[in-house]
């Protein structure tokens, strides 16, 4: 019969509609097959069994001609989608349910205008029709179409209104959450007990930001499903009420792996000791099915990482068998936020070793390389951008070069990775490769811009960083923009340049006030910097970086009173920020120990001390014959500590003869019985990540370290002399800037830090 088909294809619908049972059956017996691949997500072979009976498909039955685009549209196959569409439109006028069909396809593919061209060319406008127009225009986030096109609607269906609310939360303005509010009150009673509409209604008020509403439609809902209480939590998270969402999850009796997930990424916004217990207890109740799934592993990982448990997350990454690309990259993610950026390496070049490790069988093998292979090619680059995020952290130019060569070349010609590792560049001290990837960004937006300006501010060419913001396009400029241009000129004390561009801001937020006062304050321009201060809280409470930065200036002038001062209004202002207020103590400790107030001094540690409070360790990373090597101050650690310690001595000793003072004010605490000012400073990391270059008479011709706190006055005048005197440069990226130690004895930030 299917020869027939074949050899008529001229005959008409009608015709072919009257055909034998036989034929029909045979007809609805394909689309069937056809949807059971769709549903099974093996929309190629749905594409082949179609290929089978291509030369009849335009008498095929609409069942089969919806289950071939669904396909189409699932591959996103335009060409393919596109001849089917040619070999129907005859019967589009006809056929009720292929146009929805055919306008779905072109969404999905994100062909808008076609999809807009059929619409448009619709004599009979049907409800499906309606609602595969608004769909496709929220999935290509054009979610205010889809509101306009639904106030063409009459008597829209459950399915219309749970677009519009779609609609409206994607956009998530005042505007539309009086559209939801306005529509919901209008639709049928029957609506109101939809769970389908009730979870939409609950998504839309959320993420239009009123929880209240939400809360208060809950709180009616008497029979509650899994989806309703899901949105409750995931919008509770968008509105960064974490607490709220878990108090949620502890009502429900038998929650989906989704509910778990939700769980997992409120724990992981609050990263507190108290949410991490949470996540402890609930993941060793979770079935254990559930831990197979790779997303809720993923947002298991997440919450341990974000809540400061990097051990047990990797015990449990380890144990796990779910090593796909999203783990990996929560992975090095979770590894970055605390400070373990090599680790984070680590994990990047144990892709596919771990893979390969868990299978015996070489055949096994060969399938997960090609597999591992395919992930990547399917991957958002997420992974690449956490490499280079990663590398960025560690600022080791050597390492940066090696792992970059890793990357494939296709990617690296993609405007994210480009933005990234302009911004990796720089933080290595590599301007000339900052400069020259920013000249070939494909796509140049606000983030390369910017990117490339800090870099600049970082290494102390604060000039062409301003030069550079002044040739941004004026659409790029933006919070970022100015709070980075600013920073330059306050790496370089070009105040009066900060000052132009700062009264020229018509929309200040408090990070470019903080920016600008830092500015002031590094200055020493003291007076203006707290009428900045005072002017911005005029109309706004107190922001705590604004006194640390202003603190962080009167350091750096050792002037105690005025520290003292700044100090107490701190804890005048914010009382609550018992943690934030240990750094506020430690510089203040440090200025009183600056000026030789040591009783003082001791006596803000002591009170540290007692109250539990930790100060954050000194660390210097540096490369050495391909190893990253890590030192703390006065650090034993190292298998050649000797040798390190024997060249510290070394070249102390040179530095005395050159006619060096160790300068005994940069000592913050008393001194031990067994201690000396030279032992204490020559033991800080940086001065042993330097030794440890120059064991085994090494003669290196530069050196590079990374540190985490700032350089103090001491070492950086050492730095520029063992510069000098070894002949070799050594760059030195603090907490606040780069800085690089010519051979000629001089430094970059020209003393100015």
């Amino acid at each position: 019969m299917l020869k027939k088909l074949v050899n008529h294809r001229q005959i008409s619908l009608t015709i072919v509609a009257k055909r034998s049972a036989n034929i029909q059956s045979i007809d609805s017996n394909l689309g069937d097959r056809m949807k059971i691949l769709n549903d099974n997500r093996q929309y190629l072979k749905t594409l082949e069994l179609i290929d089978k009976h291509k030369n009849h498909i335009e008498t095929c039955s609409n069942w089969v001609i919806i289950q071939a685009l669904k396909a189409c549209s699932e591959l996103r196959d335009i060409q393919r989608g596109s001849s089917i569409h040619d070999l129907v439109s005859s019967r589009l006028k006809h056929d009720p349910y292929i146009f929805p069909a055919l306008i779905h396809f072109y969404m999905q593919c994100g062909d808008i205008d076609r999809a807009q061209s059929l619409f448009d060319g619709s004599s009979k406008k049907t409800l499906n029709i309606y609602g595969a127009m608004m769909k496709g225009y929220i999935r290509n986030k054009q979610a205010k179409k889809a509101i306009d096109l639904f106030s063409e609607i009459n008597n829209p269906d459950k399915f219309i209104i749970n677009l519009l609310f779609n609609a409206c939360a994607q956009l998530g303005t005042a505007k539309e959450l009086s559209l939801v509010k306005k529509v919901s009150l209008n639709i049928p009673k029957s609506f109101h007990s939809d769970p389908f509409i009730q979870t939409s209604l609950i998504d839309a008020l959320m993420k239009c930001g009123d929880t209240l509403a939400a809360q208060s439609l809950f709180d009616t809902i008497k029979t509650r499903n899994l989806f309703i209480y899901g949105a409750m939590m995931k919008g509770f998270i968008i509105n960064s009420m974490a607490i709220k969402a878990i108090n949620i999850f502890n009502q429900i009796k038998n929650p989906d792996r989704v509910l778990y997930l939700l769980f997992f990424n409120a724990c992981a916004q609050l990263g507190t000791e108290e949410a991490l217990n949470l996540t402890k207890k609930v993941s060793s109740n979770i079935p254990q099915v559930f831990l197979s799934d790779s997303n809720l592993l993923s947002s298991l990982l997440d919450a341990l990482m974000k809540c400061g448990n990097t051990i047990y997350a990797q015990s449990l990454f380890e144990r796990s068998k779910i090593h796909t690309l999203s783990v990996y990259s929560v992975m090095m993610k979770g590894f970055i936020i605390n400070d373990m950026a090599p680790k984070a390496i680590d994990i990047f070049n144990n892709i596919h070793k771990d893979e390969f490790q868990r299978e015996n069988n070489q055949d096994k093998i060969l399938n997960l390389s090609n597999k591992m292979k395919n992930e990547f090619s399917r991957s958002d680059i997420t992974i690449y951008l956490c490499l280079i995020k990663a590398l960025a952290d560690i600022g080791i130019f050597s390492i940066s070069q090696s792992m970059v060569q890793q990357i494939p070349s296709s990617y690296l010609s993609d405007y994210r990775i480009q933005n990234s590792l302009i911004s990796m560049w720089g933080k290595t001290g590599s301007m000339d490769e900052a400069e020259r990837i920013f000249k070939t960004v494909s796509q140049l937006d606000h983030i390369g811009y910017t990117a490339m300006i800090n870099s600049y501010g970082l290494n102390g060419m604060s000039m062409q960083a301003v030069e550079l913001f002044r040739k941004m396009p004026k659409e790029f400029i933006d919070e970022s923009a100015y709070v980075c241009v600013l920073n330059a000129c306050s790496h370089s004390g070009l105040v009066a340049i900060a000052r132009s561009i700062f009264n020229n801001i018509s929309i200040k937020t408090d990070i470019i006030y903080t920016t600008m006062i830092d500015c002031l304050s590094r200055a020493a321009v003291f007076d203006e910097a707290q009428q900045l201060i005072d002017q911005f809280e005029r109309d706004h409470m107190p922001v705590w970086s604004m006194y640390m930065a202003l603190l962080s200036g009167a350091r750096n002038e050792k002037n105690a009173n005025l520290s003292q001062n700044i100090f107490d209004r701190m804890k005048k202002h914010f009382p609550e920020l018992k943690s934030s207020l240990v750094s506020a103590s430690i510089l203040l400790s440090n200025v009183y120990a600056s000026t030789g107030d040591h009783e003082k001094a001791s006596n803000i540690r002591m009170e540290l001390e007692k109250s539990g409070a930790k100060k954050k360790v000194g660390l210097s990373i540096t490369e050495i014959d391909g190893k990253i090597l890590q030192f703390r101050a006065h650090d034993q650690s190292h298998p050649r500590s000797t040798d390190i310690y024997i060249e510290a001595d070394r070249i102390s000793q040179e530095l005395i003869e050159y006619g060096h003072k160790y300068d005994s004010s940069w000592i913050t605490r008393p001194l031990q019985p067994d201690e000396t000012i030279e032992s204490v400073l020559c033991g800080h990391s940086e001065r042993l990540a330097i030794a440890a270059h120059f064991i085994d008479n090494r003669k290196p011709k530069i050196i590079q370290i990374t540190k985490n706190l700032r350089v103090c006055g001491d070492c950086h005048r050492v730095t520029k002399i063992i510069a000098a005197l070894r002949q070799c440069e050594i760059v030195v990226r603090d907490a606040n800037r780069i800085h690089h130690f010519y051979t000629n004895g001089q430094c970059s930030c020209n003393d100015y830090f």
